[in-house]
């Protein structure tokens, strides 16, 4: 058996959830599935995959929901092709598997890039999303508005994804070290996230070639389109408010989006928004501040249901 496969078999975490490959939007996304009821589907960010959501999906299935977390294409168990990491093709993909898993529509809940798709397939597929949850990343206008002020130079790692090739050796070197680097870099000081487990796990799934070009191709694209027709297009769709439920959750403590770009987000959403800043954690609260992230979830998901 090849090294990928060995960890392909150790990404399928076993746990309360089922494991399963679902067809959607000419792909094949892998998932883990527990409960019944409404469906929420959780979208993992970089550089992650859905078993960052293992503390979320069994509360949310004893609480009466059907909690799915998805592999991003490109990431994890899911289909790697070379195209298809732009915004368009990404809300496609949510909306898909949320047909492909017999639903019409879901509350999607997204953190870092996953919270970029929940916010494009919120505006571009309104019809498929009852709301909103996004973490640790502002709504897509904002961020093309803070990278085109000057906010690239100030990003550190999104500026340098862009180079070619040199990027994705550097996730793969040293068994993925800088994967573990990151997680503990845009933390909250003194944070226990990341510990042994989960800085193995991301670390093994960073390095299933060609994960890492994948992932950063969706960085790669929200950069590169700032000047570009295609960019100018999807900016001028998204200029519509999110008339859906909104809760924005994000660390106090966030290095790498801080809140008060995240918070910015309110411009371009519906009179039903919340806004949680969560002390002491920083840009993974879902995983820092677990208990609290999804107490407060459970809590906005019974307000408007």
């Amino acid at each position: 058996m090849s090294f990928a496969q060995l960890v392909r078999n150790d990404l399928n975490v076993p746990g309360p959830w089922n494991h399963r490959q679902i067809a959607a939007n000419g792909a094949q996304f892998h998932v883990a599935e527990v409960g019944d009821g409404p469906l929420v589907l959780f979208l993992h960010g970089f550089p992650e995959f859905w078993w960052a959501w293992r503390h979320q999906l069994p509360r949310l299935a004893d609480a009466g929901w059907r909690a799915v977390a998805m592999d991003l294409r490109g990431y994890g168990g899911s289909d790697k092709p070379p195209r298809g990491y732009d915004p368009v093709t990404f809300a496609a993909d949510i909306t898909g598997v949320i047909r492909s898993m017999g639903e019409r529509d879901a509350v999607v809940v997204g953190h870092n890039w996953g919270a970029y798709g929940a916010w494009t397939a919120a505006a571009l597929r309104p019809a498929h999303v009852r709301g909103v949850v996004a973490m640790s990343m502002p709504h897509p206008l904002v961020l093309r508005r803070h990278l085109m002020q000057g906010g690239l130079v100030r990003t550190g790692f999104l500026l340098g994804a862009q180079a070619p090739l040199v990027p994705e050796r550097r996730l793969t070197a040293g068994d993925g070290a800088l994967v573990e680097k990151l997680l503990r870099r845009w933390s909250a000081p003194g944070s226990a996230f990341p510990d042994d487990e989960a800085s193995t796990r991301y670390r093994a799934a960073m390095r299933i070639w060609p994960a890492p070009h994948c992932a950063l191709e969706y960085q790669r694209w929200a950069v590169r389109s700032l000047p570009r027709a295609n960019g100018r297009r999807l900016a001028k769709r998204l200029e519509v408010p999110v008339d859906l439920p909104v809760l924005q959750i994000h660390g106090a403590e966030d290095r790498y989006i801080t809140p008060q770009l995240a918070a910015a987000s309110r411009e371009f959403t519906g009179d039903s928004y919340d806004w949680l800043r969560l002390e002491g954690t920083g840009h993974f609260p879902h995983e820092e501040a677990p208990e609290l992230v999804t107490d407060a979830l459970l809590e906005w998901l019974r307000r408007f249901t």
